[in-house]
């Protein structure tokens, strides 16, 4: 969910959520399932599901038996498209717009469901990174009319600002290896690629290059980058939103020429969140339809 969006559920008429997979090495796409509604960002878990939102809650779609179950959030029940998997896998951390006020805040739950955890009191805030030794929660905030990167503990306490640029920031996530966080940021003119230490400290571009880039995910061995790419013009630098006609790039995680794994329909609800295989060698995604 981009900062700048209404916290309301998007509308579900009128469209086609295609859930796919992608070989790395192949380029091979494989569609698992198409759904007459909208399904965002799959989250790809170690015993071959993926976690997806739609309509506000959350699911599990059976990679193996070829269905979905909803996963009970007690009274999370707005969540948008940023989730995020526990390291270990036991448990699922949210964005959800609390009635209160209609603002992102972050919860955590079991998995198999259960009775949710407040976070981030603060709002907005947007999921995108859980460390890799469980401890810190990584997300895109706004705090007095400005969208930096911030962190806080998993288990509850005070957030650090790691940020501090007049341009947006975000989609913050953490290296496999827990020393970086990559995210992207609007500092350059356009949205690019960036990568600093986890404190925040030697921010470093990682693409050049004249497209809109949102949203890098490491793979689990660390080798790999892959994230969002809209064409220069087709967007405004700072939006990502649905319906446009992206690509999903990949890179090394040291950097340097990127190529494209795959063109497709999408944008928004595409790619949020890590969707990396747990063997590194495929990546989930939705492409979308429109009814003519």
């Amino acid at each position: 969910m981009h900062p700048l969006q209404s916290s309301s559920i998007p509308a579900t008429s009128g469209i086609t959520s295609i859930l796919e997979t992608l070989d790395i090495q192949t380029g091979e796409r494989t569609v698992l399932a198409e759904f007459g509604r909208l399904i965002e960002a799959p989250n790809w878990t170690r015993d071959n599901k993926l976690i997806y939102n739609s309509d506000g809650l959350i699911y599990a779609y059976d990679i193996t038996a070829s269905t979905s179950q909803v996963i009970d959030s007690g009274y999370v029940n707005h969540c948008n498209n940023d989730h995020v998997l526990s390291p270990d896998h036991s448990q699922l951390a949210v964005s959800h717009h609390t009635k209160e006020d209609g603002k992102s805040r972050i919860y955590i739950f079991s998995l198999t469901g259960g009775e949710p955890v407040l976070i981030t009191p603060m709002g907005p805030s947007y999921l995108h990174g859980w460390s890799p030794d469980g401890g810190m929660l990584a997300y895109c905030a706004e705090r007095n009319g400005q969208y930096d990167i911030y962190t806080v503990p998993a288990g509850g306490g005070v957030e650090v600002q790691l940020t501090d640029t007049p341009g947006l920031d975000d989609g913050p996530e953490y290296s496999p290896d827990g020393n970086h966080i990559w995210f992207n940021s609007l500092r350059s003119g356009l949205m690019q690629v960036w990568r600093m230490d986890k404190d925040g400290s030697s921010p470093v571009q990682m693409t050049f290059d004249e497209s809109n880039n949102w949203f890098p995910h490491v793979s689990p061995d660390g080798e790999y980058v892959v994230y969002l790419s809209y064409r220069k013009g087709d967007v405004a630098p700072g939006d990502h939103p649905a319906n446009k006609h992206v690509q999903l790039r990949i890179m090394t995680s040291q950097g340097g020429q990127s190529r494209v794994l795959a063109e497709l329909f999408g944008g928004q609800g595409t790619i949020n969140v890590n969707s990396w295989s747990p063997d590194s060698r495929q990546i989930a995604f939705v492409s979308y339809r429109l009814s003519e």
